[in-house]
């Protein structure tokens, strides 16, 4: 019998994951990835370690399901986006830390390049929005700042990856250095009618093009690991960026098909079809598909989710767990009035206001540890709400369903909350870490191992959240919101 191989490198833990043909997850192994925060508003990751923790999380995954390297048919690999490596092409040692796709060092850039009228220019190119989420100004930083950087560079012997690239490069021995349409939108440096890089783009940020990786689609031939690492080569033949992986993941193939997962932020995406939708406050990127021309997608990007039940408990100590949060927000019948904007690093779409702050408003004497936690996961869901709405208004779709997956997904009050504020249904899977799941849905169907057919008949039954409150109220509570969002915005 021969299995898929998940690897899901994140942005906390990378986690291998093993699937049987009746698409059942045979073995997992995980493992988290330390964060470094050099100063206030940067975030960096240690390249060495996400690539060590890729090797032990496949090698015990392989040794709990208790079957060879050669047993796995093909692998496929999800990871998180925008996240920056600069490497030498000869040793393979990064030249700094990889700059995190949270980092915001280059927001003075960002503001400089909407200031000289590029925003049009970088949108209609692109789909982006200058910003320091995406890896342009992160990848010019480095050059620019990391000592002999620019001119290894421009001499060839350097190389400029996402954490997919990177990681295809060491797994293979070097022998392959490629990324796919999803990572490769997400650069700020790609052409997403064209599909190549943009010439115009890599004289604007000073970007070598020597340094870029071959472009391939998402279930191309990404080369055989090296048989050092695990004793027999493993086909790599699926890659996708996380969000677009979960988009996959729910067999979201067809137009107006939606998907939020609740993750360190959210990221909800609509399949938007052959033809791209450009949409003011929304991104347009490429959906991952097995061969050919890729679909194109609307996507919004909540930068604060699941990180602010983190703060909960590492930041206030409110509570132990992330499972706590759910008993405790069905303890009161509301918030007390209480609003919590989740803007710790700046608004993301539609608003994308770098300055925001966040904000907890209404807060009374009467207010209790229950009414701060329920208006945390209010606020998490108001915010994807944004999104939604955004959504709808640019590409004409009323929703009636969106999928959801990722750890906060867990959280029954959440999903409730989220299907009477947006108005629609919330369709939850029995299995809610389809980010791995569609890296292997994708590996699978470029390698034959299973068809479309076969992953409509594993993707098994899910549970549907129906909205439940009245109108009346609904708008009140949006009400609400809109004023504790003015309160956080900038701009």
């Amino acid at each position: 019998m021969k299995y898929i191989l998940a690897l899901d490198q994140g942005t906390t833990s990378t986690r291998a994951v093993i699937y049987s043909q009746g698409g059942g997850t045979t073995a997992s192994y995980g493992r988290e990835i330390p964060q470094i925060y050099p100063a206030p508003g940067m975030v960096e990751h240690d390249p060495e370690e996400i690539f060590f923790s890729s090797l032990r999380a496949i090698s015990n995954a392989l040794e709990r399901a208790g079957i060879a390297a050669d047993d796995i048919a093909a692998m496929g690999i999800t990871n998180q986006r925008e996240t920056t490596i600069v490497w030498d092409k000869t040793t393979g040692r990064a030249v700094c830390n990889a700059i995190v796709w949270q980092c915001r060092r280059t927001e003075q850039r960002c503001a400089r390049l909407r200031e000289e009228g590029l925003t049009g220019l970088i949108r209609r190119k692109t789909g982006l929005i200058p910003d320091p989420y995406f890896s342009a100004t992160k990848l010019e930083w480095i050059l620019n700042n990391v000592p002999g950087a620019r001119r290894r560079a421009e001499r060839g012997e350097l190389l400029f990856g996402t954490v997919d690239t990177y990681l295809i490069w060491k797994l293979t021995g070097g022998r392959v250095f490629a990324t796919d349409y999803t990572n490769a939108a997400r650069t700020m440096l790609f052409n997403i009618h064209t599909l190549e890089w943009d010439d115009e783009l890599l004289r604007l940020f000073g970007i070598p093009r020597c340094m870029l990786p071959e472009v391939r689609a998402g279930g191309a031939d990404f080369g055989v690991t090296d048989r050092q690492f695990f004793g027999a080569g493993i086909p790599i033949r699926g890659v996708a960026g996380d969000q677009q992986a979960a988009l996959f993941g729910h067999l979201c193939f067809g137009e107006g098909d939606a998907k939020n997962t609740y993750g360190t932020g959210c990221f909800l995406l609509m399949n938007a079809g052959f033809s791209p939708c450009l949409a003011d406050g929304l991104i347009t990127t490429l959906c991952a598909t097995p061969s050919g021309r890729p679909q194109y997608a609307l996507e919004g990007s909540v930068f604060i989710g699941g990180a602010a039940v983190q703060w909960l408990r590492d930041g206030l100590g409110l509570i132990s767990s992330a499972a706590e949060t759910e008993e405790l927000a069905l303890r009161v019948p509301d918030s007390a009035g209480m609003y919590f904007v989740p803007s710790f690093n700046g608004l993301g779409a539609p608003w994308w206001d770098g300055d925001a702050c966040g904000v907890l408003c209404g807060i009374t004497r009467g207010a209790r540890r229950e009414h701060v936690v329920r208006a945390v996961l209010e606020g998490i869901a108001y915010r994807v709400n944004d999104v939604l709405h955004a959504m709808e208004a640019a590409s004409g779709v009323t929703l009636s369903r969106l999928a959801v997956d990722g750890g906060a997904s867990a959280n029954n009050f959440l999903m409730q909350f989220q299907a009477d504020i947006s108005g629609c249904g919330v369709a939850r899977p029995a299995a809610t870490e389809v980010t791995s799941a569609g890296a292997a849905y994708l590996a699978g169907l470029s390698c034959g191992y299973w068809t479309e057919r076969d992953l409509r008949a594993i993707r098994g039954e899910e549970e549907v959240f129906a909205p439940s409150a009245d109108e009346d109220k609904r708008q009140a509570l949006l009400s609400g919101w809109e004023r504790a969002l003015r309160r956080a915005r900038t701009r």
